[in-house]
């Protein structure tokens, strides 16, 4: 008879147990804090989120997998393999960031901080365990721990009207799209007698449920896609990042990708390769749309510079996630299962889409306006931070000195080529076209002339769009200034030696 009694290897489950753990520890803390000490809250999380990066380091060498079937221990529901370790980075990277990014928009007035911690950890937490889960039950249960948290982080902002919309429309798209992504579990169930991703893969279905097993893989497909924010299942995004406070929108652009691309990947390299008819080519159109809606939207909107600059970076981050997708897609093409470019074009675009968003919010300090017309001049005013976010822009671009850029847009363009996949090759290289126009005329307002400042009268002037005028200092946060540095530090190594990044995910391989 075999035992019920499973060992667990803590080793392998720590980087998500410590986020947890954390999230627990500064829920509870919170009861007992006086107002004044609310910021040691922050810095508790920030040091949780640390630590969890940190326990990564051990697990760099070989596979770990716990929660095993007693009788079948080649089905586990949690694996540390290259690849979940190096989505974890990713994941507890950004949350880092991210919760430096927040330290000034807690406490006080503004973000309540127990709640806004607890609810950041809980998420980073599921979005850590999501890379390493190996079945169904495990790989929704990991999506819903990362995504219930974010609604209530998008709507925090209180007595705020577009905050509550943005969270009521992003909780009411994900829900459709988690009922839809169950239905397709069950049906996949029903058809293999399985959840473990391995065993899927493996299973013998009855000619009579084929059927049911195909409508399974296409419902399962739709609830990462959307998480991934693929057109059409993208409408929510736009909305939801220019309602949502800034570091919020900085997250959900890097994790909430993180989430849905990692997830896509197991569901279709891991547990489907026996239905890559079907899922190759929808991913591929899924990906020429994505990127076309993204980036032809975005176009419009810098056209127009009365709009938000984070609604243009919420279009942008669609474009981005279309070039995502086109890895994913040339795996069901080939036999090799190569996704490796899909994870470095990810870690390049967690790191430079974070520099980006914390270089809106150092701006925002002292232009709260939030409007691309807020940018113009703003190198003779701020040189450091005008140089700082055309850096980022010039990664996302793919152009010099934005070396990490070009060479993850590379990498992801062979995958495309090598697939046999010429057509997305080709919308792929039009869309980067696109991206560089809106993306070099923002950096071309940076250094226009700034406009000219309204008279003073002892206090800062106000400019018509709601911010401040050009010459208007306001008192910047030591944590943004160092979450810049680190993503302007990060980028600028990563595009002297891109073969960091990409002999690091050339490992990622199942």
């Amino acid at each position: 008879m075999s035992s019920l009694v499973q060992s667990v290897d803590w080793l392998a489950i720590a980087p998500p147990v410590i986020a947890a753990a954390t999230a627990l520890i500064v829920l509870v803390a919170d009861l007992f804090v006086p107002d004044h000490r609310k910021p040691a809250l922050g810095w508790t999380a920030v040091a949780g989120l640390a630590a969890a990066v940190v326990m990564l380091l051990p697990l760099r060498r070989g596979n770990r997998s716990t929660f095993c079937l007693t009788t079948d221990h080649g089905a586990c529901s949690y694996t540390a393999d290259h690849f979940t370790l190096a989505i974890q980075l990713l994941v507890l990277g950004g949350a880092l960031l991210t919760a430096l990014l927040s330290m000034s928009e807690t406490g006080g007035d503004r973000l309540p901080a127990g709640e806004f911690w607890f609810l950041l950890l809980s998420s980073a937490s599921g979005a850590a365990l999501l890379p390493a889960s190996r079945d169904l039950a495990t790989l929704v249960v990991a999506l819903e721990v990362a995504s219930l948290p974010a609604f209530a982080l998008v709507g925090l902002k209180r007595g705020n009207r577009l905050s509550s919309e943005a969270a009521l429309k992003f909780f009411l798209s994900s829900v459709t799209a988690t009922a839809v992504t169950l239905l397709g579990v069950s049906f996949v169930y029903a058809a293999t007698g399985t959840l473990h991703l391995n065993r899927i893969a493996t299973a013998q279905v009855a000619p009579q449920l084929d059927t049911l097993a195909e409508a399974g893989v296409v419902l399962t497909l739709v609830g990462f896609a959307f998480k991934t924010a693929a057109a059409p299942f993208h409408f929510w995004v736009p909305d939801t990042y220019t309602g949502a406070p800034l570091p919020i929108a900085a997250y959900l652009s890097v994790i909430g990708k993180a989430v849905g691309f990692s997830g896509l990947v197991l569901v279709t390299v891991v547990a489907f390769p026996g239905y890559a008819d079907i899922w190759g080519p929808a991913i591929a159109v899924l990906a020429a749309l994505t990127m076309t809606a993204g980036n032809t939207a975005a176009l419009r909107q810098q056209a127009t510079r009365a709009h938000s600059a984070v609604r243009l970076l919420a279009w942008s981050s669609i474009g981005q996630a279309g070039y995502l997708l086109v890895p994913i897609s040339a795996a069901g093409y080939t036999s090799d299962r190569e996704i490796g470019s899909t994870v470095a074009y990810a870690l390049m675009y967690a790191v430079v889409n974070l520099g980006a968003f914390a270089t809106v919010a150092l701006v925002a300090r002292s232009r709260p306006g939030k409007r691309l017309s807020d940018y113009r001049g703003l190198y003779a005013e701020r040189p450091l931070t005008a140089l700082a976010l055309a850096f980022f822009l010039l990664c996302l671009a793919g152009l010099p000195p934005g070396i990490i850029g070009l060479f993850a847009k590379v990498t992801v363009f062979q995958s495309a080529v090598d697939a046999g996949l010429g057509w997305l090759a080709a919308v792929m290289a039009v869309n980067v076209v696109l991206g560089l126009s809106y993306y070099l005329r923002w950096i071309a307002v940076l250094f226009r002339a700034p406009q000219p400042a309204a008279p003073r009268t002892g206090t800062a002037a106000t400019a018509p769009d709601g911010g401040t005028t050009a010459g208007t200092t306001a008192r910047i946060p030591v944590p943004i200034t160092l979450t810049v540095a680190l993503a302007a530090a990060a980028g600028a190594v990563l595009s002297v030696a891109p073969q960091l990044v990409l002999h690091f995910a050339s490992g990622s391989l199942f």
